[in-house]
């Protein structure tokens, strides 16, 4: 997909049309297993690209987990995924020591990884389980290592948690704390499809054979494209559009629209700022553009916004949703100050 360092250098305008030809191979090879979900995949693959977090919002069924394998398989990826229950351990995720028996009859200390060391964890109904055992993703998501018995282990890049979330059954259920959501890059919600869509959903899964998915690319592959995606320029008038969208999420704030000072406890931190604009250069070069709009910006407000902002009881009692308080946020913070 990109060219490797013993080849010659390559101009930026190559470079963008090969990640727009990646991106239309991997929608393809997608295609093969997956129906409809076009925005919940495009967000995925910028998250991906990007090289952030995600969260996966959806109702059971809507195939949450075989998008995320899809995806691993595609780009070549180790895989696991942990079934986050209430009696989940930390060391269940992490791994612990166990004695082993050595050949000169002594026993040691052998630590034994967890599933968390894989390219991509898929973290699934991560809300089931208590919030120690949810801390045990803190240290591995922001820097991408684990602490176990005093001694620090790196983790294999690229490393992605992918976590879902099932928005209807919320007993028995341990909300995220806003420290963690914020980490996550994108909170993508995967919604039900069209009738043809599961038509055509019903038609395969009950058939006889099932296309199988080919690897295309790599770890390596992924790790060049945060390099290249992070050397997209930005115009500093997108950035403090960015900037101004996510600061007005922000009750009691300067400039704060009047419904979020009447619908909104607490509003988007620094870090949405910061994902809007390198979700942003992600999208633009799968559009095979060399530069940033403020559109991609705009695109990508509600996965980035919608787990950052925090809505009050009197939202609640209005049937106001967060999704609508951030389209309200789009029309209402002008491009240019």
């Amino acid at each position: 997909m990109i060219t490797k360092s013993e080849k010659p250098p390559v101009s930026e305008r190559e470079l963008v049309e090969k990640l727009a030809e990646a991106h239309s191979a991997i929608g393809k090879e997608l295609g093969k297993v997956i129906v409809g979900q076009e925005e919940a995949v495009e967000q995925l693959l910028i998250a991906l690209l990007s090289g952030g977090h995600c969260l996966i919002t959806g109702a059971p069924g809507l195939a949450k987990t075989l998008l995320v394998r899809t995806l691993a398989q595609v780009f070549h990826l180790s895989f696991h995924r942990i079934q986050f229950t209430p009696d989940l351990m930390p060391s269940d995720i992490t791994g612990t020591e166990i004695l082993e028996d050595r050949s000169d009859g002594k026993r040691e200390l052998v630590f034994s990884k967890g599933p968390i060391f894989a390219n991509i964890v898929l973290a699934d109904e991560i809300n089931r389980t208590p919030p120690k055992t949810q801390a045990a993703l803190l240290e591995a998501m922001q820097e991408h290592q684990v602490t176990v018995a005093g001694q620090t282990m790196p983790l294999e890049e690229p490393f992605f948690v992918l976590a879902t979330q099932n928005p209807i059954e919320m007993e028995g259920t341990y909300p995220l704390p806003e420290a963690q959501l914020d980490r996550f890059m994108f909170n993508i919600v995967v919604k039900y499809l069209s009738e043809d869509e599961e038509v055509t959903v019903v038609a395969k899964t009950t058939g006889g054979s099932n296309e199988s998915v080919q690897p295309l690319y790599s770890g390596e592959d992924l790790i060049q494209c945060h390099e290249i995606v992070r050397q997209v320029p930005v115009a500093e008038e997108v950035v403090r559009y960015a900037v101004r969208l996510a600061a007005a999420s922000r009750p009691g704030q300067e400039g704060a629209p009047d419904f979020i000072n009447e619908w909104v406890n607490w509003g988007a931190g620094t870090r949405a700022g910061q994902f809007l604009v390198l979700g942003a250069k992600t999208r633009a070069l799968l559009e095979g553009n060399t530069h940033v709009t403020f559109d991609d910006i705009r695109s990508l407000a509600q996965p980035v916004l919608r787990h950052r902002i925090l809505i009050n009881y009197r939202a609640e009692a209005e049937n106001v949703t967060v999704d609508q308080i951030i389209e309200r946020l789009i029309e209402a913070v002008p491009e240019k100050a």
